[in-house]
Order: structure tokens, then sequence, then C-alpha cells
């Protein structure tokens, strides 16, 4: 039987695709260019969950106090961002994220709980 949730390959055109369908929403917040730490990325039965550190090329933090969070920081644990993406039309959409957020919200949520099992981290 097929594995029906999986990690797409580094260096795959999938997993290149799911996460720049993520990049355009996170550099309108925090300015271009992002490039990403992949901490999760899950995919299967045309849905994708990721969990991503963002940073500068190279390395370099991104300093939210310049960003369009700057007012927020007091209301988040860091740029840890959350994505989950749907496989539809012949594209990877983006359909629900958080960044910084402070408690596993997905959890809870019906549209999560329809999900294939191991897409998420817990």
């Amino acid at each position: 039987m097929a594995q029906s949730v999986y990690e797409p390959a580094r260096g795959s055109g999938e997993r290149g695709a799911i996460l720049n369908t993520l990049r355009p929403m996170l550099e309108a917040r925090v300015g271009p260019p992002v490039e990403f730490i992949v901490n999760w990325l899950r995919a299967g039965e045309g849905w994708a969950f990721v969990q991503v550190s963002p940073q500068r090329p190279g390395g370099n933090p991104i300093d939210l106090r310049r960003t369009t969070f700057a007012s927020q920081l007091d209301y988040m644990d860091g740029i840890v961002t959350y994505a989950l993406l749907r496989y539809q039309h012949d594209r990877w959409n983006l359909i629900d994220f958080v960044i910084g957020p402070t408690d596993v919200f997905w959890q809870g949520d019906p549209l999560y709980e329809r999900l294939p099992r191991g897409l998420t981290p817990y």
C-alpha cells in the first residue's frame, strides 16, 4: 500500500512549489527576500502542511521590529510560520496560515480534523 502522507524530497519540484506558494504571503509581511528553514513539511491526498522558520538569505535573522508585526511582538512566539496548502487547479494554494502562534492553533478546527493522518506534527 502506498504511503498517503510523505515528506517531499529536498530539491524536488513539489517541495519548491509548496514553499514558493508560501513565500509571497511572508514577504508581504516582513519584506523580501525570505528563505526558509523547513522544520516540518508533509504532503498527501492533495494537502500539504508546513512549519518553517523564515530568515534572510545566508541565515540572517528577520528583525520583526522592522516589519508589519512591530506592534504585535508581545503576542507572538517568534516568526515560526505554519501553513496549510491545497493542490487545486494545477497549483498549490494557501488555505490557512499563522505566524508566531503561542499554541497549537489547528487543534479543534473542523477543517484540520478532515486532513490525512500524519499531515500535522501532532
